[in-house]
């Protein structure tokens, strides 16, 4: 039987399948009959000629895709149904169980090895005629599962191919590995030095199959550490490090330099921490910025790769977690002639992505925005942005000084460290400048103290300030698999005290699922502390005022503490309890 003829015979099985089992309708299941018996193109695999017709699944009423398919027919077969999710599979391992060759001819792909048993992803779950021959081979149980094949067949091509490199870059390492017995001569002849170098292809191979990894699973932060044997690469996924990879440590000791050339590092400089920037395109062609670090550590040079997605700053206020009030009240903040506007938090609460989303809506032809920063994080067009170098003397405050003479209309500060910044900024502000920066408090009344703390006398507080934003993410709820259930009485209370806010009788907790690779959360929602500072509030800045005080008079004047504005989301179903409860330590009492 010919291949498009198989192709036929599939697509009218699953036409009289789907319809008996109430999955297409009898007008789409005769459709797909009269399409069945036209000559089928045999390069094609049936599940994607099926997913192409664009039918609606009658019982859920989605469209009927290449995944709601595959699951479909491993129902049919007493199959389990697998979404293959990369970063929970020993990549460096798998791809040893069998062939490329082998695993290609069959459309299998390794996945899983436990013990004596290891699990197949299969594309076709018809074909089982080299199970018998593999547990001969492999001595082993062999489990089969479905997977969509589209994927099988791009994994094939990716695993076979990183772990392809990795042995052979290993291998070159080994090979390079220096004969005690050669003299001087012999060792400029062959070129060598002991060690893989950046520029060996199998090298490049690996470094871009990593970031292109590492920006399809949404990861924000790619590390890469180095052991005595095996190195670690961890993404950084929804908040929370996940381990996705190893790699013998010479490898990883050239992936390292392959990153430190393509972010303009000093690739002899080992002993010192450094920085750099990389600007790449995503898999869908998209410029991405990646900051990178390094620092020496007993096993070689650590990286770290901080990854910013250019459309999370293009996003609107409510997609980054504004109520309707909130960006009411952030709009009134940023909307003044002069004043300092602080975004207060710990280190990846978002604080930056708040400030650019902002300064890129603020930046309209008739606008003057600049900034001063360390570093800058990401590079936008619409913007003025200077580095300090605090090597030749340039820092915050003198940045801050350049800049008042440029005539700017609004000007960001990265961040207020000390007293000087502190004062410059207020200086800019009295000079009629909209002034926007971070600072790092577990609350918004904080910043006041915080300034107080410093040396910033309360007169000139009083005067300057607009207003303070304190944030936190929080992982969300992943719309598929979330489930409700009663609330838990005594943590709802652990969350909102001291304030009196009656429960909801269900709330939303997590499950886990395909989608969002079993945590239960999928991407992240910035929760938000607005504090204008009103007439009330002024006069409450003052250098002997408890922050008690101040926090009262903020709440008394309608701010919405960072504990209810977390517990508004549990309500919405957007964000767990038990998440919220996580992220109270972090807020104040």
């Amino acid at each position: 039987m010919g291949k498009s003829q198989a192709v036929n015979q599939w697509l009218e099985w699953a036409a009289r399948e789907m319809y008996r089992d109430g999955l297409l309708s009898k007008d789409d299941a005769r459709q797909l009959l009269r399409n069945a018996a036209k000559p089928a193109s045999a390069s094609v695999h049936p599940y994607v000629s099926l997913a192409d017709y664009g039918m609606i699944n009658q019982k859920t009423g989605k469209p009927l895709t290449v995944e709601a398919i595959t699951r479909w027919v491993a129902g049919k077969h007493r199959l389990d149904y697998l979404k293959i999710d990369p970063t929970s599979i020993d990549v460096g391992n798998v791809p040893e169980v069998v062939s490329q060759a082998y695993a290609s001819k069959h459309k299998i792909l390794p996945v899983a090895v436990d013990g004596q048993q290891i699990t197949f992803a299969v594309a076709d779950p018809d074909n089982d005629e080299w199970v018998e021959e593999l547990q001969r081979l492999l001595r082993a149980d062999i489990r089969r599962v479905h997977a969509n094949p589209l994927d099988i067949q791009r994994y094939l091509f990716e695993f076979y191919g990183v772990n392809r490199s990795i042995q052979h870059a290993k291998a070159q390492h080994q090979s390079r590995r220096l004969d005690p017995l050669l003299n001087l001569e012999q060792m400029v002849q062959l070129g060598a030095r002991g060690e893989l170098t950046a520029d060996d292809q199998h090298v490049i191979n690996i470094v871009d199959w990593l970031l292109q990894y590492a920006f399809e699973q949404r990861a924000s932060d790619i590390h890469l550490e180095p052991k005595r044997n095996e190195s670690l690469v961890r993404f950084r996924i929804d908040g929370k490090l996940h381990q996705v990879y190893t790699l013998p440590t010479p490898v990883m000791a050239a992936v390292v330099s392959r990153i430190k050339i393509l972010s303009r590092m000093d690739v002899t400089e080992k002993r010192k921490p450094q920085d750099g920037r990389i600007k790449t395109l995503s898999g869908k062609n998209r410029e991405v910025e990646l900051r990178v670090s390094t620092m020496p550590t007993a096993f070689g040079e650590k990286c770290v790769l901080r990854i910013f997605d250019p459309d999370a700053v293009s996003k609107t206020y409510r997609d980054l977690g504004f109520g309707e009030n909130e960006e009411a009240t952030w709009e009134a903040m940023i909307n003044r002639p002069h004043g300092i506007v602080l975004v207060t938090g710990p280190t990846g609460s978002g604080k930056t992505t708040t400030l650019y989303a902002t300064l890129r809506r603020l930046a309209t032809g008739e606008v003057n925005v600049s900034t001063v920063e360390d570093p800058i994080e990401m590079v936008f067009p619409e913007l003025n942005q200077m580095q300090i170098n605090p090597k030749i003397g340039l820092n915050f405050a003198d940045g801050i000084r350049t800049l008042m003479r440029q005539d700017p209309d609004i000007i960001m500060v990265g961040e207020i460290r000390d007293l000087e910044t502190a004062q410059m900024a207020v200086q800019a502000s009295l000079t009629g400048h909209l002034v926007l920066s971070t600072l790092h408090t577990n609350s918004a009344p904080g910043a006041i103290n915080r300034l107080l703390d410093l040396g910033v006398p309360d007169y000139l507080l009083r005067s300057t300030l607009a207003g303070v934003v304190a944030q936190r993410l929080a992982r969300k709820l992943c719309v598929h698999c979330k489930r409700e259930e009663a609330t838990n009485m005594a943590a709802w209370q652990a969350l909102v005290q001291p304030f009196d806010l009656s429960a909801p009788a269900r709330v939303y907790e997590k499950t886990g699922c395909i989608e969002c690779r079993n945590t239960g959360y999928h991407g992240r929602l910035g929760v938000y502390e607005m504090m204008p500072v009103t007439e009330s509030l002024r006069s409450c800045i003052q250098a002997n005022t408890p922050s008690e005080k101040i926090t009262e008079m903020a709440i008394k004047e309608g701010m919405k503490p960072l504990r209810l504005a977390l517990a508004e989301h549990i309500i919405g179903g957007q964000v767990s309890l038990e998440e919220a409860i996580k992220l109270t330590p972090l807020m104040y009492q």
